[in-house]
């Protein structure tokens, strides 16, 4: 018996020293500049990143969902497609041909002043050219078409051993529909491109609206319907454990987190978020006014 309790004593010494090893294993893989882009991505204290990042064993989304399930500020609940410097371009066909075409895409390169390279933009705005003219499907497609002489991607090497930058066409997608916008934001770092299912004789202000409403508010799907079940399943778990660490009773959680995601629905998808010039009505309710029927079909947002 003596030796049993010996045995079981040192055992549980050695789980907590291998949990403690664990531990500081993880906290010395997580670098001081995960915790800043944690820090950015969220706006929460650095030390409740770092924690948050331990708890998580290093994996940024997990570290999120933790900072807000424990009520942390969070300045962006979505991440939207990154790169770190580059040059990102949307168009469309011409008005004469219905302007029924777009595309968007974005040339990566490793700093911000070879970004506002005039040769390395005209580069960038006659692939987006090229892609817009062949209807290229994937990059591979666009890398591999005639531009100039010569193949995108001999192109893109060229362009390389002349500025002595890593360049690379890292983002691309196109966009039909009844009507389709582009919007560029000064300074080519973001841009947003959509489609319409039907054309009014204002759809060109009214695609111009909805374009910079999805540049600033930055939604995930054009409506609730569009949400994908994992996050819909992720929103509601969190809402949940935000209620029960609130003090609120286990049997009102679902109640309080089926809340708390149509409060999501309505900031972070398009249809149902409120109009920035006009907070009085929502996206569907702004097309609405032109046409009952008008509505959005897709959407794209690149941003650096």
């Amino acid at each position: 018996m003596i030796q049993t309790s010996i045995q079981k004593r040192e055992w549980r010494k050695g789980e907590l020293f291998q949990n403690n090893f664990n531990l500081l294993k993880t906290m010395t893989q997580i670098t001081a500049s995960a915790v800043n882009n944690l820090r950015k991505e969220t706006g929460a204290g650095m030390m409740d990143c770092k924690n948050a990042l331990v708890d998580a064993e290093g994996d940024f989304e997990k570290a999120i969902d933790i900072l807000r399930k424990k009520g942390q500020k969070i300045a962006a609940l979505r991440v939207g497609r990154e790169a770190k410097e580059g040059y990102i371009t949307a168009k469309t066909c011409p008005a004469s041909d219905g302007r029924n075409k777009g595309v968007i895409l974005i040339l990566n390169c490793e700093t911000d002043f070879v970004a506002r390279n005039k040769e390395f933009v005209n580069f960038a705005d006659a692939i987006a050219d090229l892609a817009l003219e062949t209807q290229c499907d994937s990059i591979e497609e666009i890398k591999s078409s005639n531009l100039l002489g010569s193949t995108v991607q001999e192109g893109i090497t060229a362009l390389i051993g002349k500025i002595g930058e890593k360049i690379d066409l890292s983002l691309f997608a196109k966009i039909e529909g009844a009507s389709v916008t582009a919007y560029n934001h000064p300074g080519n770092r973001l841009a947003t491109l959509l489609g319409f299912n039907k054309t009014t004789g204002n759809i060109e202000q009214l695609g111009k609206d909805v374009a910079m409403q999805i540049a600033a508010m930055n939604p995930i799907a054009v409506d609730q319907g569009d949400v994908s079940q994992d996050i819909i399943d992720r929103e509601l778990a969190i809402g949940r454990e935000q209620a029960v660490l609130e003090g609120k009773p286990e049997q009102m959680a679902d109640k309080i987190a089926m809340g708390k995601l149509n409060k999501f629905y309505k900031e972070c998808t398009l249809l149902n978020q409120e109009f920035i010039k006009d907070n009085k009505k929502t996206i569907r309710q702004y097309l609405n006014e032109t046409d009952k029927d008008l509505s959005v079909t897709s959407f794209y947002r690149f941003a650096l």
